[in-house]
C-alpha cells in the first residue's frame, strides 16, 4: 500500500485512492482538514479552500431537540392514508383478520426499511441523492426518489385543498350537503343527507353528500375523453391556501418545522379521540365497529390481501419517497434513531387502527340511520372522506358543523404534516445540490412551482388525473427503486458493513432481528411482491371508467422516467470513472489507452468490469460529515478488518457475514 493511505473494508477490499478518482482527492482534503483543525487548535484562523473538509461540524441546520425529531416523523408518517386508506383497504380485505397479514408485513418490511433509512440519512448528513455517495452508481435513484416525491406532493396537496374547501363550507349556518340542492342535483334522483330511514327512505336515490361532492365540488365530467378542463377558481383558491401554510412552516427548514411539529403532530390524535367519543355514543357504533375488526379467516389464503398489506404498510409508513433520509439527516450523529424508528412505526399503526374504529363507528351509526348494512354506506378513497364522513355528519341531531369543522381541520392538519416532509425534502435535495443557495429562496420557488402544477388537479377532470399519476408514476415507481434500494445496501454494499456503520454511530451492536430482514427477508420479499403486481397487472380504471388511450400512454412514460434515472446515473458515474482514469494517465505522463467498445477481447471484459465495479464501491463522501467522526470510523474500520483479517475465515462464512451481518465473534 503507498505511503498516506488507509484500508479498511468497504464491501470488500477497497483501498483508498486505488480505481477511484475520488479517494485520492478526499486524502487531500482529509490532511487540509487535519492542517486547518490543529491551526484552529492553535487559536490560528486558517482559511479552507472549496471542496476541502472542515475540520469542525459542517454548517448544518439541525432540530432543536430529539423531540422535535420525532415529532416530525410522526406527523409526516401519519396522515391522509391512515384516515380513509387503512380503514376501507382493512374492510374490503377481511376485516380484523386484514391486521394479521399487516402487522406481519410492518416487522418484516415496513420497520426495516423505516429503520434503515433513518441510519443512511443520520450517517451521512446528507439527502437522498448525495446519500448514495454509498454507491455512486446508483445517485440516479436518489433522482427517481426526489421525482416521486415531487409528484405526490403536487396531489396531496389538491386532496388538502378539498379539505380547505369542506373546512370552509362546514361554517354554514345548515351544512351545505346536507339537502338537496337543484343548483347541482343535476336532475339526479336525490336524497337528503340529513334524512333518516324512518323520515325518507326512496330506492334509487343518490345522497346529496355525495352529488354535492362530484356535481358540485368536483364538477367532474363521465369521463376525459374530451379533456380534463380548465381549473376552478374556487379549488384553485383552497389550493393556494394550502401552499402558503405549507410556505409558513418551512420557510425556516427545521427550526420553523420543528415548532410546528408538535401541533401537526398531536393534534390529530386529540380530534380523533372526541371523534370516537362521540361515535361510540351514536346509534348502531357497535354494529359498524364490529364489522371493521370482524375477521374473515378465509381472506388470509388470498394474495391480493397480502399486496394489499404491503401496499398499507409500505406507503402509510412513507418510505422510499426520501423523506425520512431528509429528516434523518438533521440529527446528531449519535442520535438514537432505533428508539424512534420502532417508536414512529408502530404509532402509525396504532392510529390506523384508531381511526377505523372512529370512522366505523360513525359509518355504523349511518348504517342505522338508513336501515342498511355498513358494507351498503362504505366508500373507498377520497370517498370515505367527502362523501360517507360528511353523510354521517349530516344526521347528526348535535351541532353537526362543530364535528365537521373537526374532522376537516384534523384532516388538514395531517396533510400539512405529510407536506411539509414531501416539501422539505425536494427542498433539501436542491440546497445540497447547490449549497449557495438561500433556503427560504428555495422553498418560495418549490411552494411556487407545486402551486402551478397542482393546477391540473383542480380541474373537472383532476381526479382522473390524479388515479392516473398516483398509479403508474408514484406507486410502482416508489416500489421499483425500493427493491433497487434494498437489494443495493444489503448484498452490494453489504449488511456486515452497513451493521458495522450504525455499531459505530449508535454505540451498539444490530440485532439479529434487523440483519435477517436487512440481509434476506425484506428484499426478496419486495422482489417477490413487485412481481406478483406485475402479473397481475390491470389496465387502471376510475370509478369504473376507461382513461384514453393517450392517458394509459402519459401513465408509462411518466413511470419510464422515474425508472430511467437510475441506468442515466450508472452511464453518466461510469463515464466520469473512465475520464478520471484517463486523466490519470495523462498526469503520469502515459498515452491514454482506446477504450475497447467491442467485446472481441479479453480486454474488454477486464476494463468494463473494474469500471462497473468501481462505479459501486463507496466514494470519498460516504463517510461522517464531521471530520472527528470521520477520523473514528476509519480507525474502527481499520480495528474490524483486521480482526476480521486474523480470523482468517472460510469465504461462505464471509459472505454469509455480508448478507446478513451476523456479528464477528473474536476480539475487535
Amino acid at each position: 500500500m503507498k505511503k498516506g493511505r488507509k484500508s479498511y473494508d468497504l464491501g470488500g477490499s477497497v483501498e483508498l485512492g486505488a480505481v477511484n478518482a475520488g479517494f485520492e482527492a478526499d486524502e487531500d482534503a482529509r490532511k487540509a482538514a487535519e492542517a486547518a483543525a490543529a491551526a484552529n487548535a492553535n487559536g490560528v484562523h486558517k482559511e479552507v479552500a472549496v471542496g476541502e473538509v472542515q475540520g469542525d461540524e459542517p454548517e448544518r441546520q439541525q432540530w432543536s431537540s430529539p423531540v422535535e425529531f420525532l415529532m416530525s416523523c410522526i406527523a409526516m408518517s401519519v396522515g391522509l392514508g391512515n384516515i380513509w386508506r387503512f380503514p376501507f383497504t382493512a374492510y374490503e380485505n377481511g376485516g380484523g383478520a386484514f391486521l394479521i397479514p399487516y402487522i406481519i408485513v410492518l416487522l418484516v418490511i415496513g420497520k426495516p426499511l423505516y429503520y434503515l433509512e433513518m441510519a443512511l440519512g443520520q450517517f451521512t448528513s446528507f439527502g437522498c441523492v448525495k446519500v448514495w455517495n454509498m454507491m455512486p452508481a446508483l445517485k440516479g435513484m436518489g433522482y427517481g426518489q426526489v421525482y416521486a416525491t415531487g409528484l405526490v406532493l403536487t396531489y396531496y396537496c389538491s386532496l388538502m385543498a378539498l379539505t380547505v374547501f369542506y373546512l370552509y363550507s362546514s361554517f354554514a349556518a345548515t351544512l351545505p350537503w346536507a339537502a338537496c340542492d337543484d343548483a347541482w342535483t343535476d336532475g339526479a334522483a336525490c336524497l337528503n343527507s340529513s334524512a333518516t330511514a324512518q323520515q325518507q327512505n326512496i330506492s334509487g336515490t343518490t345522497p346529496s353528500a355525495e352529488l354535492y361532492f362530484y356535481k358540485f365540488v368536483l364538477n367532474e365530467p363521465k369521463d376525459i375523453f374530451d379533456g380534463v378542463g380548465a381549473p376552478d377558481w374556487r379549488l384553485s383558491v383552497c389550493l393556494l391556501i394550502s401552499w402558503v401554510a405549507i410556505l409558513l412552516v418551512i420557510i425556516r427548514g427545521v427550526r420553523s418545522s420543528g415548532k410546528a411539529a408538535y401541533f401537526l403532530a398531536l393534534f390529530p390524535y386529540v380530534v380523533l379521540v372526541i371523534l370516537l367519543i362521540r361515535g361510540c355514543t351514536l346509534p348502531g357504533a357497535a354494529q359498524g365497529i364490529i364489522y371493521f375488526i370482524n375477521p374473515q379467516w378465509d381472506k388470509l389464503l388470498e394474495p391480493m390481501v397480502w399486496y394489499a398489506a404491503v401496499s398499507q404498510a409500505f406507503f402509510s409508513l412513507s418510505v422510499c419517497f426520501g423523506t425520512l433520509i431528509v429528516y434523518s439527516s438533521y440529527n446528531d450523529f449519535n442520535h438514537n434513531v432505533h428508539r424512534d424508528a420502532v417508536i414512529v412505526t408502530s404509532m402509525d399503526t396504532l392510529t390506523s387502527l384508531l381511526a377505523g374504529c372512529t370512522i366505523f363507528a360513525i359509518l355504523g351509526n349511518l348504517a342505522h340511520e338508513l336501515d342498511k348494512g355498513v358494507d351498503e354506506v362504505v366508500k373507498g378513497g377520497a370517498g370515505l372522506a367527502f362523501v360517507s364522513y360528511p353523510d354521517a355528519i349530516a344526521k347528526f341531531d348535535w351541532v353537526p358543523q362543530l364535528f365537521s369543522v373537526l374532522f376537516f381541520l384534523m384532516l388538514f392538519t395531517l396533510g400539512i404534516g405529510s407536506a411539509v416532509a414531501l416539501a422539505g425534502a425536494v427542498i433539501t435535495i436542491i440546497c445540497d445540490q447547490f449549497p449557495s443557495f438561500r433556503y427560504s429562496y428555495v422553498a418560495t420557488a418549490v411552494c411556487t412551482v407545486g402551486f402551478l402544477v397542482g393546477l391540473v388537479y383542480v380541474t373537472p377532470g383532476g381526479q382522473y388525473v390524479l388515479s392516473l399519476v398516483d398509479y403508474y408514476a408514484v406507486t410502482f415507481t416508489v416500489f421499483i427503486l425500493a427493491c433497487i434500494e434494498m437489494m443495493a445496501v444489503a448484498w452490494i454494499y453489504g449488511v456486515d458493513n452497513l451493521c458495522e456503520d450504525i455499531e459505530f454511530m449508535l454505540g451498539f451492536r444490530v440485532s439479529a432481528y434487523w440483519r435477517l430482514c436487512w440481509g434476506i427477508i425484506t428484499p426478496v420479499l419486495l422482489v417477490v411482491i413487485l412481481l406478483y403486481s406485475l402479473v397481475r397487472l390491470e389496465p387502471l380504471l376510475y370509478n369504473k371508467v376507461e382513461f384514453p388511450m393517450g392517458a394509459y400512454s402519459a401513465g408509462w412514460i411518466l413511470l419510464a422516467v422515474g425508472i430511467l434515472t437510475v441506468p442515466a446515473g450508472l452511464i453518466l458515474q461510469m463515464s466520469r470513472e473512465v475520464r478520471a482514469r484517463r486523466d490519470a494517465a495523462v498526469a503520469r505522463g502515459a498515452e491514454p489507452e482506446a477504450l475497447p467498445w467491442l467485446p472481441v477481447s479479453g480486454r474488454f471484459w477486464s476494463f468494463w468490469g473494474s469500471v462497473v465495479a468501481a462505479s459501486f464501491r463507496p466514494n470519498a463522501l460516504w463517510r461522517p460529515k464531521a471530520h472527528k467522526h470521520f477520523k473514528e470510523w476509519v480507525e474502527f474500520k481499520e480495528a474490524r478488518a483486521r480482526a476480521a483479517a486474523r480470523a482468517n475465515e472460510p469465504r461462505w462464512i464471509r459472505y454469509l457475514r455480508r448478507f446478513t451481518g451476523l456479528p464477528f465473534p473474536g476480539p475487535v
